[in-house]
């Protein structure tokens, strides 16, 4: 026998539960194209680096290697990001060490909703808000 007072039981258990799994799912979105944006980004520094390392090389150069590979991995508005270039730096090999140069790209990422989702839910929330991520690349100068 069925009582009277289950019959909307089920509607109730999903209309509860639905929002928790779409947030999940969207979390797991968004830190997938975060991941996604990070490995491009650190891709793009290492190509900088090879770049920069060439006898000759000039800061345009590396510059231009840089947001061309952030373009092709499909990163909206390349002119948001910072790169960075040290020549100084060195790298120990062995007992001794050798010139280096250090290319370090920033781009500033925000999450496309749960920044929106968080503050419906609590005014104010940091939760989802953007910040920079921020890459680094070295290699010993030919």
């Amino acid at each position: 026998m069925r009582l009277k007072n289950e019959r909307g039981s089920a509607l109730l258990e999903t209309a509860l539960t639905l929002p928790l799994v779409l947030l999940l799912s969207v979390g797991i979105f968004e830190f997938g194209r975060a991941y996604q944006m990070f490995q491009v980004m650190t891709n793009a520094a290492r190509e900088g680096a090879r770049v920069a390392v060439v006898p000759g090389a000039l800061d345009t150069d590396i510059t231009a290697r840089v947001q061309a590979y952030l373009t092709a991995g499909q990163i909206a508005n390349v002119a948001s990001a910072t790169i960075g270039i040290d020549h100084t730096k060195t790298v120990s090999i062995g007992a001794t060490t050798a010139p280096a140069t250090q290319v370090t790209v920033s781009y500033p990422f925000s999450f496309m909703v749960l920044n929106p989702v968080a503050q419906l839910v609590v005014q104010g929330s940091t939760l989802g808000s953007s910040f920079t991520m921020t890459t680094t690349a070295l290699m010993r100068n030919e």
